[in-house]
């Protein structure tokens, strides 16, 4: 659970980034003409709310009131807005309004509509309309339903008023993944081919194009597959969803501090992450310049793949 010494280390932590962005000389945000004041198309950091730990009143309030300009959203994930009582989420969606931070509902909605089927899904976003969320996120892998059907409910997420997000799930196969350490003619021992479905990354793309065409605002995609770990990192997946997508489209999952920075690295500071909340100070620092492939950041020793 957070407590004030949590928030003391977030308040020294702040501290020390500011002292090591004057040392390095970055640009202040205001010079920077490709970072945007909020509210931003691009360049959106959205941070995970209480899930693995309990996040208080009095942490979110600390957050925004320290770093709500660098936060542009706020997601309840993994259905937690379910076991939090109401009183509690309406205090919190009131507060990251009055920071001009939107709210998104996660990944619930699937399991709604698999208790309660269409009719509970539009009791659902009426609920969520007043509450006072902003988005509701749809993950399509869980859903496991038509592709017209994705649609409809994004349309019907829409029609209440509310931004959709879909959430794909990036799936391949870990024995495409070529060996980082082998000589060229070499041997190599194939790895066994895994009962996991993999998903067309073409057929993916298609389905969030329509997504969009239906009015979906963001597509969410959890690469955690793709980029968790440096020795699976696949780079021209990636590359293909942002080229077929758009960057002002796509928000990806960075699973942690390493990867963000690879992001930013590689497409600059206008792709939107979405990141824990422990991480948006050195993130913003990361978007507040274009770095040199010699950089090393302040979030310590970095992998790049190119």
């Amino acid at each position: 659970m957070f407590d004030s010494s949590r928030v003391r280390i977030l308040r020294k932590k702040k501290k020390r980034t500011e002292k090591m962005a004057a040392y390095y000389r970055w640009k202040s945000f205001e010079e920077n003409e490709d970072r945007p004041e909020k509210p931003r198309r691009y360049g959106v950091t959205e941070i995970r709310g209480p899930r693995y730990s309990v996040l208080s009143q009095n942490l979110l309030q600390e957050i925004f009131e320290s770093m709500g300009q660098f936060v542009d959203g706020l997601k309840f994930s993994g259905g937690s807005n379910s076991l939090i009582p109401k009183s509690f989420i309406k205090q919190a969606i009131e507060t990251a309004h009055e920071h001009g931070v939107y709210v998104s509902t996660g990944d619930w909605a699937e399991h709604m509509l698999r208790s309660g089927g269409p009719s509970a899904f539009k009791d659902y976003v009426e609920e969520c309309k007043q509450l006072g969320f902003d988005t509701i996120e749809l993950n399509a892998n869980l859903l496991e339903v038509p592709e017209e059907t994705l649609l409809r409910y994004v349309r019907l997420i829409k029609s209440g008023g509310l931004r959709a997000k879909p959430l794909f799930a990036v799936k391949f196969n870990k024995s495409d993944i070529p060996g980082r350490n082998r000589a060229f003619g070499s041997y190599v021992v194939p790895e066994p081919r895994s009962t996991e479905f993999v998903e067309d990354i073409d057929l993916l793309i298609r389905k969030a194009e329509r997504c969009l065409e239906a009015g979906a605002d963001t597509i969410m995609i959890d690469a955690d597959d793709v980029c968790k770990y440096a020795d699976s990192l696949r780079a021209d997946i990636i590359a293909k969803v942002i080229g077929r997508l758009g960057i002002e489209k796509t928000m990806f999952e960075a699973s942690d501090a390493k990867l963000a920075e690879w992001f930013i690295k590689r497409y600059g500071p206008n792709v939107n992450l979405y990141v824990d909340h422990s991480q948006i100070m050195d993130l913003e620092c990361l978007r507040g310049r274009h770095l040199g492939k010699d950089h090393q950041s302040v979030l310590g020793s970095s992998y790049f793949l190119f």
